[in-house]
């Protein structure tokens, strides 16, 4: 790796787990008005037809319909179901348990690798990070245990599909034939709006009338959402799925909880009780070595 794609890489990959540890924040605020789908549908049009129009004069390239439509089918599962996933969510429970939820992301990622793609048996080690991560969540998530909770559990389900449906895309991005980076981000965008605006008129049509609610602090979470979330975000992330190990891209999942849990600590004033707390450090550790565990081997 020469110095200026390792520079590139160090880039991105703080710029993902710094700007998508605060998005978590963002979509809390938003969805305080707006319902999670439309809100999803509002930040992605906006961001994706900057971004398209921008990939499509400065990249300049011929491209397919053929790679159009790969370019949709990544962005149907990354922002029309992952993400909009995490923001129904956030709108029910705590930022910081949602981004320990989304924590997970590696374990879903080593599962699908292992079963359609690489074929390859996760090493004892990263079976352990597994198993750790998933004894952390149930223990935090423990449905059988309602006396530390005040949030539903309900959301879970939703994100475990959004959880999946963001590890198939990151892994199939890389392997489709999809046009230049800019581009690309901006298709996937436009094409996870078509999925938010069909989920919202099925399931929020009713709440459409918020918009006239939305207030200057709903507006400056969507602007930040926009700009850092997914303009700068996004792209980060889409460049690292297609530029580094799938794992590797997969390990903002374990800093975005702390930087999740302590800007909802310090702006929103969620707390986190000390069985949370415990859970937590499980999970983080979890993810750690499943990620260590692919370094290591030199993949």
């Amino acid at each position: 790796m020469n110095m200026s794609r390792k520079t590139k890489l160090i880039t991105a990959l703080g710029l993902v787990y710094i700007l998508w540890g605060s998005t978590y924040l963002g979509m809390k605020i938003a969805t305080e008005v707006l319902p999670p789908f439309l809100l999803s549908a509002i930040r992605f049009v906006i961001a994706g037809g900057i971004m398209l129009v921008i990939g499509l004069t400065v990249e300049k390239e011929k491209t397919t319909p053929k790679q159009w439509l790969n370019a949709a089918v990544v962005g149907v599962m990354l922002i029309g179901i992952g993400n909009s996933s995490v923001a129904l969510a956030v709108r029910y429970m705590p930022t910081g348990l949602v981004a320990l939820f989304i924590a997970a992301l590696p374990a879903w990622i080593i599962a699908l690798d292992w079963a359609f793609f690489s074929k390859e048996r996760p090493k004892a080690l990263t079976l352990w990070g597994l198993f750790l991560g998933f004894a952390g969540l149930c223990y935090i998530f423990n449905p059988l245990d309602t006396s530390h909770r005040d949030y539903p559990l309900w959301p879970i389900p939703i994100l475990t599909l959004g959880s999946l449906a963001w590890a198939l895309g990151s892994l199939l991005s890389p392997r489709l034939n999809t046009p230049k980076q800019l581009t690309s981000s901006g298709i996937q965008m436009l094409a996870g709006v078509v999925s938010s605006v069909i989920l919202s008129s099925l399931l929020e049509r009713h709440e459409w009338g918020a918009l006239q609610a939305a207030t200057i602090r709903t507006w400056s979470a969507v602007l930040y959402l926009v700009i850092f979330g997914s303009l700068i975000g996004y792209t980060a992330y889409s460049w690292l799925v297609n530029n580094a190990p799938a794992r590797l891209a997969s390990t903002y999942a374990y800093v975005n909880p702390v930087v999740a849990i302590l800007l909802g600590w310090l702006v929103a004033n969620e707390t986190l009780s000390g069985r949370a707390l415990t859970g937590s450090a499980i999970v983080i550790a979890g993810v750690v070595l499943m990620t260590l565990t692919k370094k290591s081997n030199g993949h």
